[in-house]
């Protein structure tokens, strides 16, 4: 969600291209794959983006799949195309 920059408050050692990222998903992933994809995210963001790491904040919330609704269904009764337990 973009903010005038008049409203975006951050800290005096981050610059103007300050931004905060938010992952909402299903929980069962291992520390390590989270960790990589963080690596990956600042990576990519840096590489692509040329946006510093300093300048990044990534967090990651996990819920339980019975805490989500996907398709019409609850996603802990749906019968997914791709692993979460990696």
């Amino acid at each position: 969600m973009p903010l005038e920059s008049n409203n975006f408050l951050y800290p005096a050692d981050r610059s103007t291209s300050y931004i905060i990222i938010e992952i909402s998903m299903f929980d069962g992933r291992t520390k390590e794959t989270k960790k990589a994809f963080i690596k990956t995210l600042f990576e990519n963001i840096n590489n692509l983006c040329g946006i510093d790491s300093n300048d990044v904040e990534i967090t990651i919330f996990e819920t339980p799949k019975e805490n989500w609704g996907i398709r019409g269904e609850n996603a802990d009764e749906l019968q997914l195309n791709y692993k979460v337990n990696v």
